[in-house]
């Protein structure tokens, strides 16, 4: 275990770079902050390269120790280095820097339950539908188009320690999926459509495929085209819309129900 305990060591300068998703693209690298994330890494064979651990709570940190290639790669630090390392204002007891996991459409190739976003901005929503998707059974996730980058540190800690048990896959266009998946139902979540079914009446029992748009403009109208059923959720009158996050979360719950 190595002590730092300057904000211009040359480690600390190089993760910090990792805040921009231009460092993390070059690096294939991300950050973890917490307990939760740094263990569900470590439990789920998630690459740690560094640990850095407050040099107050590093008791608490001890199973890292059990590893011996972790073992060797911590480094406790005073709260001026951590609160430089942290992506949040309340800094978190330790950071590690991990490497990303990559996924193609060949790792979902057979899946029965797949959900797509296409062009979502928000890193909140993207962490959170994660979260629900490793909830309800989503076997894959799909982020379609212009997404915001999946280890955005906001993502990461939205996914409350779930990034890692779901695999998710970066495509272009929605017709890249149609190379991986067979008699698989296409599910478009929509707004206004005459023709929409509720959800409860959806047959997930089989292959499908759930399509939800971005947050602003919803799905494309490409996507809309390929799709077997469209669906949306019926709310009240009094209200808008629902935000996306919580709209895939009701989406995934029913269909976990069926299965």
């Amino acid at each position: 275990m190595t002590d730092i305990m300057s904000t211009g060591n040359r480690l600390v300068v190089e993760t910090v770079k990792l805040h921009q998703k231009k460092y993390r693209n070059q690096t294939g690298l991300f950050l973890l902050e917490g307990y939760k994330p740094i263990e569900e890494a470590c439990n789920t064979g998630i690459e740690i390269k560094t640990v850095f651990v407050n040099e107050e709570e590093k008791e608490k940190y001890n199973f890292l120790n059990k590893d011996e290639k972790i073992k060797e790669k911590i480094k406790t630090v005073n709260a001026a280095v951590m609160k430089k390392l942290s992506t949040t204002d309340t800094p978190p007891e330790a950071v590690a820097v991990c490497a990303q996991r990559q996924y193609t459409l060949s790792d979902i190739k057979g899946f029965n339950k797949i959900a797509v976003l296409e062009n979502i901005k928000d890193a909140g929503n993207l962490g959170t539908i994660i979260r629900s998707a490793a909830a309800f059974g989503i076997e894959g996730l799909v982020l379609c188009g212009d997404c915001i980058d999946v280890y955005n540190p906001k993502v990461v800690r939205s996914a409350a320690g779930n990034l890692f048990k779901i695999p998710l896959v970066y495509i272009s266009s929605v017709e890249e999926l149609k190379t991986v998946t067979d008699k698989t139902t296409y599910i478009a979540t929509v707004v206004n459509h005459s023709d929409a079914v509720a959800p409860e009446k959806i047959d997930f029992t089989k292959p499908f495929v759930l399509l939800l748009g971005s947050e602003a403009d919803g799905l494309s109208q490409k996507a809309i085209e390929m799709s077997d059923i469209k669906t949306n959720i019926k709310i009240s009158d009094k209200v808008e819309s629902l935000n996306l996050s919580i709209a895939a979360s009701i989406l995934f719950y029913i269909a976990g129900m069926q299965n």
